[in-house]
């Protein structure tokens, strides 16, 4: 038995383990009538059997004694010793301090990539546009033709985010011929920087080394401290422990497991930045063309290919297809004959630079319905993220941490040149909005976030928890126009359909193929989005680098889609537990044995699922 299948089985018997641990926390999907669209700020309840629990507990005579004393001082110290040992290893990354020139380059960098994208460096534009190759028909033969170097694969990417930037470096490097339609306008600076994990290093080292050298050197290592899980509030008893706010709960390192595979170190990049390396150094110039959207295509059959139409009419002719558009994917609305809707606007990827608030308080309501016709899942909770431009005081020590809580929880992580980006995650239905700007209130979102993580001695939230001061440093720091709030959807982790080609190749069919968001949408808690986003790149053009004939095209793309089906679902599979789980947390931390084995459960488990996150096999 090799190491992949080894650590997947580990993997899985962890799953099984949490999952009976976290049973009746698990929220159900969320259904949400038309009546419910209107929503301002309404939080939901924890339910099923988490909310009986909490009832039953809150019916209890209080024994005020037990919830005396104070947290263990163990439980404050940023760097256990565990972790300090990993980071002392001679191949793990030297931290390197926060400084005013460090900050100056990677802020630097990310102003040149913005000033490039708002120029349309490297796009395909003029001259380049209306001489493309896309433009021009091939006769083929029925039955298809063989490719050669003269006459390569002919690739189309649909979306020009991650995905399909690095699916077509992934085509390029094989000697195909690639291009990318993105729906945006310009490759704008927004969203924050994305963690870059070891896998998707290797991943992306393995299609362009140069890619590879220039992101490591403009990313900022995250593998060099620690990370974990906090206690927002002060929570538990003498019976089950004492936790005071901000108090750790599980305390783990990125770089062991990464060591142990020989993994690069994870590194956080500014998305302008990734965006202008991949176009700059793993793309030809004029490979991606804005202002596209493919909106529908025709498979000719076979092995003649595909003839893809633009919005505006626009033909583009090609041997294959990708849909790399993101989760609500015109792509893979036509490849799995889904609602009329369900091909909606992206709010994340390239195009989500374009959405100011007005338009999305109106993405927010009709998501709901697009949602319900691309037979996505609501996961629960509304985000509101920010990157602020402040220096965590924890900086040093940490680089990721999350502080939970009943009905939401707080992420942060660092974001390279004393900069912090931010999740807070609310637990309530889908569709809602915050109220607009006025005299008397010009901030609603701060005004709300400032409510919901009231810090220690200011009463505390709508519960009376007082939180760690942590989450109000960072919202404070961040301005109102800064923050965006979205719904976050995601996909089953396998696919529940009677139709024996979706089960047999759930995200391919003749020349058209999925990957990324399109295929495999999953919350954020792991940060393996976009990483696995990248190892389907990895795969798909080793896949198709194998094709000889037209009419093999099927098969490859075929095997592509059964090699990573199960890797992402059971990917997705933890990222729904976990996200599922935090906001039950802190009911967790007053159960007598329970939540001591619990923690003890979780802090042995994350050695091992991010040795199944880091591997190099894809």
């Amino acid at each position: 038995m090799g190491r992949f299948e080894k650590y997947t089985i580990g993997c899985l018997m962890v799953a099984c383990l949490v999952g009976e641990a976290i049973a009746f926390s698990t929220p159900q999907q969320t259904i949400v009538s038309s009546t419910q669209l209107n929503v301002i700020g309404q939080q939901a309840e924890s339910f099923g059997p988490a909310q009986a629990i909490r009832k039953f507990k809150d019916a209890l005579p209080q024994i005020d004694w037990l919830a005396e004393g104070h947290g263990s001082p163990d439980n404050k110290v940023n760097m256990p010793n565990y972790v300090k040992k990993v980071l002392a290893q001679p191949t793990a990354p030297k931290r390197e301090n926060e400084s005013e020139d460090r900050t100056h380059r990677i802020r630097s960098r990310y102003q040149e990539a913005a000033a490039d994208a708002a120029a349309l460096k490297g796009m395909c534009v003029g001259e380049k546009d209306e001489q493309a190759w896309w433009r021009q028909p091939i006769d083929i033969p029925a039955g298809g033709r063989a490719v050669t170097k003269e006459e390569p694969l002919r690739v189309l990417v649909a979306g020009g985010g991650l995905a399909g930037l690095v699916t077509a470096a992934a085509c390029h490097a094989k000697g195909m011929k690639v291009a990318i339609f993105e729906q945006a306008s310009s490759y704008a600076p927004y969203g924050g920087p994305i963690q870059i994990q070891s896998n998707a290093l290797r991943a992306i080292q393995r299609i362009s080394p140069k890619c590879y050298e220039e992101l490591v050197e403009a990313g900022t290592v995250t593998a060099d401290r620690v990370s974990g899980l906090k206690i927002g509030y002060r929570k538990g008893n003498k019976l089950a422990g004492l936790y005071d706010a901000g108090d750790w709960l599980v305390r783990f390192d990125t770089i062991g497991p990464a060591l142990e595979a020989g993994l690069p170190a994870t590194v956080v990049v500014d998305r302008p930045v990734i965006q202008q390396i991949m176009v700059k150094h793993g793309l030809p110039e004029g490979t991606v063309r804005i202002k596209s959207r493919i909106q529908s295509y025709e498979d000719l059959g076979d092995g003649r290919g595909i003839v893809a139409t633009l919005e505006d009419g626009t033909k583009a002719y090609a041997d294959v297809l990708v849909g790399a558009d993101g989760i609500w994917s015109q792509i893979r609305k036509i490849l799995h004959g889904l609602g009329e809707g369900a091909g909606g606007f992206a709010a994340s990827g390239a195009a989500g630079g374009a959405i100011d608030d007005k338009e999305a308080r109106k993405l927010a309501r009709d998501t709901v319905k697009i949602a319900a016709q691309a037979d996505r899942r609501f996961s629960g909770f509304t985000c509101y993220a920010a990157l602020a431009p402040h220096r965590a005081s924890n900086i040093e020590d940490v680089s990721y941490q999350i502080l939970l809580g009943e009905k939401k929880y707080f992420v942060s992580t660092d974001g390279g040149g004393e900069r912090q980006q931010w999740f807070a995650l609310i637990r309530e239905p889908a569709g809602g909005v915050d109220p607009e700007p006025t005299p008397e209130d010009p901030t609603p979102k701060l005004t709300r976030l400032r409510k919901e993580f009231a810090a220690i001695g200011s009463g505390g939230d709508a519960d009376g928890n007082e939180w760690d001061p942590f989450a109000l440093e960072l919202i404070n720091a961040s301005s109102e126009e800064d923050i965006k709030r979205r719904d976050l959807y995601d996909g089953a982790p396998l696919l529940a359909t009677p139709d024996v080609q979706r089960l047999w190749s759930p995200w391919a069919k003749g020349p058209v193929a999925l990957c990324g968001d399109a295929a495999h949408p999953m919350m954020p808690n792991l940060g393996q989005g976009g990483c696995q986003a990248t190892e389907d790149s990895f795969r798909l053009g080793e896949e198709l680098g194998e094709v000889t004939h037209t009419k093999n095209i099927p098969g490859a793309l075929g095997k592509y889609s059964r090699v990573r089906v199960i890797r992402t679902a059971i990917i997705q599979g933890f990222a729904q537990l976990g996200s599922d789980l935090l906001v039950d947390f802190d009911l967790m931390m007053t159960i007598p044995l329970l939540g001591p084995f619990f923690l003890k459960m979780t802090q042995l488990s994350m050695p091992w699922i991010l040795r199944f996150l880091y591997t190099s096999e894809f």
